[in-house]
């Protein structure tokens, strides 16, 4: 069977390394906090993405939450997103208290459609938070201009795009904040849960820092109602040690994405097509089909391990229906909801495997 994803061939790259890594922090005691490991990884992350300052924090889905704080979103506030993604990023801004918007997506990039927003903005918009799904980053220089026009602020959301580049612009350097996850699974994971927030704006940078830290300017001077949401030393000291390599597992994951592409053109299913002004970086490779379940249980005969992403838009997930989304409302999203299916994807994906998901998808296909 070709596993859709293989953590543990990446772990035995680095294990010794990592080993060694976690038992410094745990001979050290300093566990919590930006400590030894923390403050290291904060600088190392943001001259990776290119920003100025990076902050760590416990999850992707804080690192959302406290951007919209720090960003300025109040209770009331209107923020335009998408509803094809994973439900953290409607979540995040419910818990800012204020109203995601959401907006359909471009058929070709399946990110957000610039076209759409400026027809969804109110007076109650203050923010644009545009995915990049999948590792390809959203068409940033319109949204931006329409943000700036609107006098509105941009908050990427990167959990799938660590090291994505956009016109030679990495992930979360173009708008006003960028907000990555280092779930296990990410391009970039820890050993656990974590996520950091990245900007150059250093009022933004400020403004988390306290809030990640129980709103706390100094020991026991809270300024601000914050949170207990910082990123622990073992994890970030995990994520020192494979940071180092991302750049390689990075290019391993494109060179799978290219075999594909080679493989699967004109097969009759639809394939990434990422735009030339873009560096696509792969956290999934999904690929559509009319018939995607018949797809997916073909595949599992054939010995391919496969994923389903995102099948019910967030617009009609039942935990969301006081939103007031109905079907029709996004077409292009929920045609993709039906139809994506994720193929095998990871950086030690060898070609062998890739041809043999190549060959099996064909063979699906043909039936």
């Amino acid at each position: 069977m070709i596993p859709f994803l293989d953590l543990k061939a990446q772990y035995r790259q680095i294990k010794d390394e990592v080993g060694a890594a976690i038992m410094k922090v745990v001979d050290s005691g300093a566990y919590v906090g930006a400590g030894p490991e923390g403050k290291p990884f904060e600088a190392e992350f943001a001259a990776y993405c290119g920003t100025k300052d990076a902050a760590g924090v416990n999850s992707g889905t804080t690192a959302l939450h406290l951007a919209l704080l720090a960003a300025g979103i109040v209770p009331g506030d209107e923020v335009i997103t998408v509803a094809a993604t994973f439900v953290a990023t409607t979540a995040a801004i419910l818990y800012a208290n204020a109203k995601p918007v959401f907006v359909d997506v471009d058929p070709v990039t399946w990110t957000m459609d610039p076209a759409r927003i400026e027809a969804a903005i109110t007076p109650k918009t203050k923010a644009i938070l545009p995915v990049h799904l999948h590792g390809l980053m959203a068409d940033m220089d319109p949204i931006m201009a329409i943000a700036a026009k609107h006098g509105l602020k941009v908050i990427e959301d990167c959990a799938q795009a660590h090291g994505a580049e956009y016109k030679g612009r990495r992930a979360g350097t173009i708008g006003h904040v960028g907000c990555f996850s280092f779930y296990p699974g990410k391009n970039l994971g820890a050993y656990g849960e974590g996520g950091a927030i990245v900007s150059s704006d250093p009022e933004i940078m400020q403004t988390v820092r306290m809030l990640r830290d129980w709103g706390q300017a100094k020991k026991y001077d809270h300024v601000l109602k914050g949170f207990n949401a910082r990123l622990d030393e073992i994890q970030a000291a995990v994520l020192r040690v494979k940071l180092k390599y991302i750049e390689g597992w990075t290019e391993g994951r494109r060179t799978a994405g290219s075999r594909y592409a080679s493989g699967l053109s004109g097969v009759g299913i639809g394939i990434p097509c990422p735009p030339a002004d873009r560096r696509h970086v792969y956290h999934v490779y999904a690929i559509r089909s009319p018939d995607r379940d018949g797809l997916q249980a073909k595949l599992q005969d054939a010995g391919v391990s496969t994923g389903i992403h995102y099948p019910v838009p967030v617009h009609l997930q039942k935990a969301y229906a006081d939103l007031g989304g109905k079907a029709g409302d996004l077409p292009v999203t929920e045609a993709l909801g039906r139809e994506w299916l994720s193929l095998p994807m990871f950086a030690e994906l060898e070609p062998a495997q890739a041809d043999a998901v190549i060959a099996a998808v064909k063979t699906a296909v043909a039936r």
